[in-house]
This record gives C-alpha cells, sequence and structure tokens, in this order.
C-alpha cells in the first residue's frame, strides 16, 4: 500500500464566509489528473467525524471546484467540515509490474471550520506549534552543549526539515 502523505494549511483567517472560497482557491491550484478531471465528490461533515454526512454528491465527470463547492453554498458553518476528492496524475509501480506508470491517485482535500471537533484545528495548530518549538530547541541545545559542530534535522524527502519547520514556526507565531 502507498504511503499516505498530509498537507496542512493555515490562513490568517478562516471565518465561515471564508471557508469556500478559501478551499476553492487551494483547489483552483491543484493539477487535477486530465483522465478524471476535476472534483469528483463532495461530503459535509457537521460537527464531528463522528456524525452523519449531511450531504454527499459525486461528479461524473469531475466539475470545477466552484460547482463543487456551489453544490455545498447553503450548508455554510464554522462547525462542519468540507471534504473534496480529485485525482491526479502520479508515478507509481504497480505490484504486479515492473515498469513505472502515470495513473490517476485520489487526493482528497478536507476544509474544517474552526468550530468543527470542538475547534479542534484550533487545537491542533496550538500543538503543532508546540512540538515544532521543542524540537527546534532541543536540536539548538544538543548542537549547543553536546559538543556538536553542526546540526541537519532531516526526513526521508532528504530536504532540510529543520529549516522548514522554523519557517513553519514563524508563520504561526
Amino acid at each position: 500500500m502507498a504511503d499516505s502523505l498530509y498537507l496542512s494549511l493555515w490562513f490568517p483567517s478562516f471565518e465561515e464566509p471564508e471557508i469556500l472560497p478559501r478551499a476553492v482557491s487551494v483547489l483552483q491550484q491543484f493539477p487535477f489528473s486530465p483522465r478524471v478531471g476535476g472534483v469528483t465528490y463532495l461530503a459535509v461533515h457537521p460537527v464531528s467525524w463522528n456524525e452523519p454526512t449531511i450531504l454527499e454528491r459525486r461528479f461524473h465527470p469531475g466539475v470545477p471546484p466552484e460547482e463543487a463547492a456551489g453544490a455545498a453554498a447553503d450548508l455554510v458553518h464554522d462547525d462542519y467540515a468540507y471534504v473534496f476528492e480529485a485525482f491526479w496524475d502520479l508515478w507509481s509501480l504497480p505490484a504486479d509490474k515492473t515498469a513505472w506508470e502515470l495513473e490517476p491517485v485520489l487526493v482528497r482535500f478536507v476544509a474544517q471550520g474552526a468550530e468543527f471537533e470542538d475547534k479542534a484545528a484550533a487545537e491542533a495548530e496550538q500543538h503543532v506549534r508546540d512540538n515544532v518549538q521543542r524540537l527546534v530547541e532541543f536540536t539548538a541545545k544538543v548542537e549547543k552543549n553536546a559538543g556538536a559542530t553542526g546540526r541537519l534535522l532531516w526526513s526521508e524527502s532528504e530536504e532540510n526539515l529543520a529549516q522548514k519547520l522554523i519557517a513553519r514556526l514563524q508563520k504561526v507565531q
């Protein structure tokens, strides 16, 4: 099974009237698979993930982000979450093959209102900020007090994770 990746985005403001426009703005930047094209699914979750959806709609063929968001326009509340699905052409190596193939892969976009899951987004942001701060402080302390001559915090992608985390922390503060 493929390893899932996640990207969380925070905005300077994410009030109720901004939820769908910001989601559309993100979706407009997305490189939809030409083979599937557009948003293929929309779901609206009220209050928490434990509640049943109040709207689910499949689009075949896929539709532009504005059209998908328009289907939920009458259901905008700051304690709702909006799930959009689309496909992105990415290279993969199927288990039964020896050659890589460019094929559509499902991508899920979730826009959570500020009050969804009892303000889970604000809590998550605070926890991420705290974790990043702790990690940066630890690596600086090790470099200073353990005699190290440098530090490189990295990930499997081999990018300098420390610089990315520090930049993220500065944006959140």
